[in-house]
């Protein structure tokens, strides 16, 4: 499979997997503020891909259950800045 991608494209992904924590880490940020802004169904939405995001940073299962449960983008938002420190 490998051998139908040319040297840049392998390039790439090879960068995407590298940078996968910072790339997540954003993307989390982003839909925190979407969660700001965001109510009813759009919220749960909002807040299924957060969680998503906040797995491929690090953030333990058990902590991401207690964030969605208080629906807080604060608490969201400090630990974030947490993680990016």
């Amino acid at each position: 499979m490998t051998a139908n991608r040319t040297s840049h494209q392998e390039k790439i992904i090879r960068n995407y997997y590298q940078n996968r924590d910072a790339i997540g880490l954003q993307k989390a940020q982003e839909a925190v503020t979407e969660l700001y802004l965001s109510e009813g169904k759009k919220r749960a939405t909002v807040w299924k891909r957060l969680c998503s995001h906040l797995e491929k940073v690090g953030v333990p299962e058990a902590r991401i259950e207690e964030l969605r449960e208080s629906d807080d983008p604060a608490a969201v938002a400090a630990l974030l800045e947490k993680i990016a420190k």
